[in-house]
């Protein structure tokens, strides 16, 4: 008889509603029953060794999820990780993702990405862990997400740092204090201080 292959099966081996073929070794199944999912259509193919349960509901996440899971140790930044904390009004088409100064830049990826380098203690502070589909996604919380948009604004643009930072103090998903400590250890306090300053007249 061949396993079956569910959501909750996958969860309960530790893995997401994306997955590659040695995470179902502990489930029992083969690669020529992955084979055979994917031809009835329970299973998809979506990237290179990277597959994607089919009765999974998709969200608007399914793409950073996808390809948090292609690249697990990446962090979801900048415009992608203002649409993930609900700040601002960016709708990016592709996926920002930072990645170690000195690592290799991953390729065969299943959607598109931006590639941005962080290094140091850029690579752990202010990078929290959360679940989608299945998936631990990294990626920077919302007061380093901002203060990330005015390290990179010469590639997200001043206007989308500045509505960053408003929108984020204004729905309390930031604290003006959480966003300087942020600065401070990003070391551009310099620059974004003006901006909290005239925040907090």
């Amino acid at each position: 008889m061949r396993p079956e292959l569910t959501y909750e099966a996958l969860q309960q081996a530790g893995v997401g509603a994306f997955f590659r073929p040695r995470d179902l070794v502990p489930l029992g199944i083969s690669h020529y029953h992955l084979q055979r999912m994917v031809a009835e259509g329970r299973v998809e193919r979506v990237g290179h060794g990277l597959y994607r349960l089919g009765d999974v509901e998709p969200t608007e996440m399914e793409t950073i999820a996808m390809v948090a899971s292609a690249v697990p140790h990446a962090i979801v930044c900048l415009l992608s990780a203002l649409r993930v904390h609900e700040i601002g009004t960016q709708s990016p088409h592709q996926v920002w993702l930072a990645i170690d100064r000195k690592a290799r830049k991953p390729a065969r990826l299943p959607a598109k990405v931006r590639i941005v380098r962080f290094s140091g203690q850029m690579l752990s502070y202010g990078v929290i862990t959360r679940p989608m589909q299945g998936v631990d996604v990294r990626l920077t919380n919302p007061a380093r997400t901002v203060v990330d948009c005015f390290r990179y604004r010469n590639k997200v643009g001043l206007d989308v740092a500045m509505e960053a930072l408003r929108d984020a103090v204004r729905s309390r998903k930031a604290m003006v204090s959480e966003i300087d400590r942020a600065a401070e250890v990003c070391r551009i306090r310099s620059v974004i201080g003006p901006y909290l300053e005239a925040l907090s007249v």
